[in-house]
């Protein structure tokens, strides 16, 4: 989605002066009677068509910084009741104007193992209906208030100090884009009103075959069916097609805009594929119901839908059709998610057949295999970096965990020389460093989005979490592991003078180690702070642990002396262990984290 983006705003950077430019020539153009200038028409449509785009994700750029936390409290209580799923995908499509970012988002959840396929149907026939509130809302003639719609967003964008204005008024402007362009490819077509050759061409598109195969190619290109519906809706406010040949291009870009999703299960594990499979099952199969009763479905839009009794033939048509597409959307969508999803179950069951599960893509879902840190932060996930931080805060604790585990088994590897232990803590150690280096770069992705303030400063929080947990993961690596096998070259057993203070000593880093993840996991206040009036008493027991080894430091070269130099050194590590421990609790409690990645309380 990043590269559609990008894609898009540079296409409108271009597009805004060309088609302005284009505009003017195309009206010079036809009032001389020089025919149909078609150069300066496409180029027209283009950045008409940038604009609208641009403006799409514009608004859904501002709508997603606003409500990316409820939207990610909306998806974390979801159950495997899939009326809730559909009514979930229907709220978050319609907040961020987009099936296809849903569904993307949808693959990312299944990918990292937040959601099954069977929860993840009702989101994805729910994000059908969220997407035709897009049509809805450019069925309404309002493009004369397009640019004071831009100028009024721009001041609030650029004006504003408040983080959250600012983002109203980037949705605003992008809504005054969306009226813009559609006002310039509205313009651009006009001349083609009386174009013989293209009225015969759109004649075509009554064919429901042609219009639905013509309009899923075009969707699946710009892979946008906002801006497919929107292009049929100038098409029919310019009575260039009618209503019957409006629905079958509205059909194709039902089944045009499945290629995002497809698109973002490439490389993932087959379990993401099933539900991109789901999203294709569930267009195509809602199509292929209606294609044969289009007549009946534009009867019916046509008696629901107001008219505009007071003009007449071309003018009625322009003013009336729009609205009957939109609806005509709306019906379709609604319907067919009524219809099928009762027999989500059984989709689900189809796409687990036709797309059986490898046993190794299992183990790596599971969480059995190092690699499920790359299948948990999927990149998906950063269009809603509300999310993409909760999945970093989890792995987080799985490192966080993972470590804990590694740091309980060094004592009893230490004292027994155990060359298995030791080379099993060797080889867990390499896993968090796979891991820590993955969430690094995750993180820092996260933070080059667009994100309000209070997100910001949760990643940044995340990133000093992070930053501890590195640490550690080089205290491991650098120190620990080779303090094992100096141990074992040493070959003296563990047991004897002051092994007493030293397992006193790192049972109680450990105890802290556990209380500060557990504090950043449930976002306790008074956990956090357990662990920083800890230090007085920890110092104390680390000079009472040391004390026993000082005398026999005095032999020097004696075993004795060489095995207390051995324990100083763990003990030494081990305090490093509980300032980093400490770190953490700091981190919290500095600017402390909630789990709506905002600050809810202070030290």
């Amino acid at each position: 989605m990043t590269s559609f983006r990008n894609t898009a705003r540079a296409i409108a950077l271009v597009g805004l002066p060309t088609a302005a430019f284009a505009v003017a020539s195309a009206s010079a153009g036809t009032e001389g009677g020089d025919g149909l200038d078609v150069a300066t028409m496409v180029m027209s449509m283009l950045g008409g068509l940038a604009l609208f785009l641009f403006g799409m994700e514009q608004m859904s750029d501002g709508l997603k910084a606003l409500a990316g936390d409820r939207l990610k409290d909306v998806l974390a209580r979801l159950t495997t009741n899939r009326y809730m799923g559909a009514l979930t995908g229907a709220i978050v499509t319609a907040v961020i104007q987009s099936s296809s970012v849903t569904t993307v988002l949808t693959v990312g959840f299944i990918t990292a193992g937040i959601l099954s396929v069977s929860q993840a149907v009702g989101i994805i026939f729910g994000a059908n209906i969220g997407s035709t509130l897009t049509a809805q809302l450019i069925a309404f003639k309002v493009t004369k208030l397009s640019l004071p719609i831009i100028a009024g967003g721009f001041a609030l964008l650029f004006l504003s100090k408040s983080d959250a204005k600012r983002q109203y008024g980037a949705m605003i402007m992008g809504l005054g884009l969306v009226f813009f362009g559609m006002s310039i490819m509205s313009d651009a077509m006009r001349p083609l009103r009386s174009y013989e050759p293209f009225i015969d061409l759109m004649a075509r598109m009554a064919n429901p075959a042609l219009g639905i195969l013509v309009a899923a190619i075009f969707t699946g290109l710009i892979q946008s069916s906002a801006a497919t519906t929107g292009v049929v809706l100038v098409m029919g406010g310019q009575g260039l097609i009618g209503l019957d040949a409006a629905i079958a291009l509205i059909f194709g870009a039902n089944i045009g805009t499945c290629v995002t999703a497809l698109l973002a299960s490439l490389g993932k594990p087959r379990i993401a594929l099933r539900a991109s499979l789901v999203h294709v099952l569930f267009n195509i199969v809602g199509v292929l119901l209606w294609v044969g009763f289009i007549d009946q479905l534009a009867m019916f839009v046509k008696y629901l839908s107001p008219t505009s009794g007071h003009l007449e033939d071309t003018a009625r048509l322009a003013a009336d059709t729009p609205r009957q597409i939109a609806n005509a959307h709306t019906i379709f969508n609604v319907a067919n998610t009524l219809l099928l999803l009762p027999f989500g179950a059984q989709f689900a069951r189809l796409v687990e057949r036709l797309i059986p599960e490898h046993a190794e893509e299992r183990e790596i879902v599971s969480g059995a295999a190092p690699e499920w840190t790359a299948v948990h932060l999927d990149p998906a996930l950063l269009a809603m970096p509300s999310v993409a931080m909760e999945q970093s805060r989890g792995e987080l604790l799985r490192l966080g965990r993972l470590l804990r585990d590694v740091f309980g088994d060094l004592l009893p590897a230490f004292i027994d020389d155990d060359a298995t232990k030791a080379d099993d803590i060797a080889v867990r150690g390499a896993a968090a460093r796979s891991m820590d280096e993955q969430i690094d770069a995750y993180l820092i992705q996260i933070s080059r989005r667009n994100m309000s303030e209070e997100q910001s400063t949760f990643a940044t929080q995340l990133l000093d979490v992070g930053t501890s947990l590195d640490h550690l993961e080089e205290l491991l690596r650098k120190d620990l592991v080779p303090l094992l096998e100096r141990k074992r070259a040493f070959g003296h057993p563990g047991e004897g003078v002051g092994m007493e203070g030293l397992r006193a000593y790192v049972e109680r880093v450990l105890d802290n180690l556990d209380t500060a993840l557990e504090a950043f996991d449930t976002s306790d206040a008074e956990m956090a702070r357990g662990v920083v009036r800890a230090k007085p008493e920890m110092e104390r027991e680390l000079r009472h642990a040391r004390l026993l080894h000082y005398e026999r430091l005095q032999d020097e070269g004696s075993d004795e002396a060489r095995m207390s130099g051995l324990q100083l050194d763990l003990l030494d590590d081990m305090r490093r262990v509980f300032i980093y421990s400490e770190s953490i609790a700091l981190t919290m409690l500095h600017g402390y984290l909630d789990q709506r990645g905002g600050q809810r309380d202070a030290a």
